[in-house]
């Protein structure tokens, strides 16, 4: 059982940054692929980025690639999301997930998700 929990959303400007960071639970962290998800209003959750176990691989969507950079830290059982440069299409809430097995690409499915944490980017 792995538990994730979502921090470092809040109201932000159209340029700005944001690090979103998620804690998990769990002495098996760092054997979970981890990712981000996101959900603006009346829209699917979407895919956002995935980093493999090691943190060797990642892949972002299209929509995020050179902007959001998703890093982790298996001594402190931390995945982040650093965004920058921010667009008002960003708005949403975030979620992380974790797997134990799968891809680490957009076909990454979470075993596990956290509550999420809003991002709102005013333009």
């Amino acid at each position: 059982q792995v538990q994730l929990v979502e921090s470092g959303g809040g109201l932000v400007q159209a340029g700005a940054s944001l690090r979103l960071s998620c804690a998990a639970s769990g002495r098996t962290f760092s054997s979970y692929n981890m990712g981000w998800f996101r959900q603006a209003p009346g829209k699917e959750r979407e895919f956002v980025a995935v980093i493999s176990w090691r943190g060797v691989s990642a892949y972002y969507t299209d929509s995020v690639k050179g902007r959001f950079t998703i890093s982790r830290d298996n001594a402190k059982n931390t995945v982040y999301l650093q965004m920058n440069s921010l667009k008002p299409e960003d708005t949403a809430v975030y979620y992380c997930g974790a797997a134990s097995l799968g891809v680490v690409g957009r076909g990454f499915a979470p075993d596990y998700w956290g509550q999420g944490t809003q991002v709102t980017v005013s333009s």
